[in-house]
């Protein structure tokens, strides 16, 4: 591969203390609404908030973080790609890199490749997918398959669950909830 394809930084994720007063926090400070929440796969609370109608998730609040060193503020940090084959490029170009906990998965919403850096730090680079579904959702995902096989796979997963609707009409729903819960100006 001669380049790699574009990434930029899209989301930050935190693991916090006190999830009531982080939501609380962010609502009134940024306008930003809850997307999404539900159990997290790694423990606790898992709660998605955006103020962006084209973005599920702006910030992402972990619950369950300590202080005794034991677990890194940032839960991820995260880069956007711009569809299903620069996110297979990214694959194959991490994988003889040989990066620590390399974990792709399919969230129905998105497609994503987590990884750690050297100091332990989460990394995604993920994709959007055309469909939503209620968070937390997670598969695993065989970026090795063809990006269509990929697709068939997701929309057949996507459509058996009964809160997914095309992502159009998922972020007009939210840019109608961003109108009516955000702050006035």
């Amino acid at each position: 591969m001669a380049r790699l394809p574009d990434a930029q930084l899209a989301h930050f994720g935190f693991h916090v203390r006190d999830l009531d007063a982080m939501i609380a926090f962010y609502q009134k400070a940024l306008g930003l609404v809850v997307t999404d929440m539900g159990d997290y796969y790694m423990g606790g609370k898992i709660v998605f908030m955006s103020r962006d109608p084209a973005e599920h998730h702006q910030i992402v609040l972990a619950s369950g973080r300590v202080d005794d060193g034991s677990m890194k503020l940032i839960n991820q940090i995260s880069f956007k790609v711009a569809c299903l084959e620069d996110l297979q490029a990214y694959y194959e170009w991490l994988v003889p890199l040989n990066v620590n906990e390399m974990n792709p998965r399919n969230h129905g919403n998105a497609w994503s490749i987590y990884f750690r850096d050297p100091e332990g730090n989460r990394i995604e680079i993920y994709t959007p997918s055309p469909w939503y579904v209620s968070q937390p959702f997670g598969d695993p995902l065989d970026l090795t398959q063809s990006a269509e096989a990929v697709r068939q796979i997701t929309e057949t997963r996507v459509k058996a669950d009964p809160s997914a609707v095309p992502v159009e009409e998922w972020a007009a729903n939210l840019k109608a909830r961003i109108a009516q819960e955000g702050p006035a100006a």
